[in-house]
């Protein structure tokens, strides 16, 4: 046999406790912020809704029946978890709780801003943030089908419907190759290894090589930059990187000409309701 739910509300249920929890009802009814008739009133409507009498009279008071200690709990838990709820709410909307998921492109995450994104976690621990390091047209997949909430990427050649992007950095593409042999005119440089064909570095690189009439011969692709300095390392080919990641840990490469730069932008949903998490990891990006 099923029974409907009474059609309870919350501000009910802290009226019990309120009522429960003061010396009397004109203090229960302070605590609640209303008037003594207001709470009577509210509390006659949750009687009979559950339909069970709460109160008995002694003289002119009214004091809880021992036997609706079960409402009495319920009311508290109900109460307190709304509370946490409001409390969480709060926190959301001043961007100090609350799950932001970020995408970045690998020279973003370990090469410009691990540590800003180390201190943002220390700063935010009420964040609960999720990083994806991926491409940059993994990343806008990301926030078109609404897995990632931002992403700091490669600025897409043409504009993404539905995609808000705002400028952050512009980082140096280098040539990469064995010792002195950077130094060679362009006419003598190569064979590459670089970023796979349909990527947008890639596309970048290659207009510049081509620009400076470096013969454009690719004998091995990698989207992982410390693959492309492992290949040159073995003496596979030349690359062209951004200078923060053609100089960090691995083989030691020669560094040759600037033959382009690359800007990377913070990319958002258009239209998405403003987070303020984004927006104080935003600021820590542009600080």
């Amino acid at each position: 046999m099923s029974h409907s739910l009474p059609d309870l509300s919350i501000r009910q249920l802290e009226y019990l406790v309120a009522v429960a929890d003061a010396p009397n009802w004109a203090s229960a009814a302070s605590e609640v912020g209303v008037s003594a008739s207001a709470l009577s009133q509210g509390l006659a409507e949750l009687e009979r809704r559950i339909g069970v009498p709460l109160f008995d009279r002694l003289g002119r008071r009214r004091v809880i029946r021992p036997e609706v200690d079960a409402v009495l709990a319920h009311a508290r838990q109900v109460v307190s978890l709304t509370a946490d709820l409001a409390r969480w709410a709060d926190r959301t909307r001043e961007g100090s709780a609350g799950r932001l998921r970020v995408g970045m492109i690998d020279a973003a995450a370990v090469g410009h801003f691990p540590e800003i994104l180390r201190s943002f976690r220390v700063d935010h621990p009420g964040i609960d943030m999720r990083l994806v390091v991926a491409p940059s047209s993994g990343l806008i997949d990301g926030l078109i089908s609404g897995s990632i909430d931002v992403a700091v990427c490669v600025e897409p050649p043409s504009p993404v419907r539905g995609i808000d992007t705002a400028p952050l950095l512009v980082e140096d593409l280098a040539v990469y190759g064995p010792d002195q042999v950077v130094e060679q005119p362009p006419a003598q440089w190569g064979p590459w290894v670089l970023f796979p064909e349909g990527s947008h570095t890639r596309s970048v690189i290659v207009e510049a090589l081509m620009e400076l009439n470096a013969p454009i011969d690719v004998v091995a692709e990698s989207h992982q930059p410390d693959v492309l300095r492992e290949m040159v390392g073995l003496d596979l080919g030349w690359t062209v990187l951004p200078t923060v990641q053609g100089e960090g840990p691995g083989p030691r490469l020669a560094r040759g000409a600037t033959v382009a730069t690359r800007q990377l932008v913070m990319a958002k949903r258009d239209g998405a309701a403003t987070s303020p998490a984004i927006d104080l990891l935003d600021r820590a990006l542009r600080g």
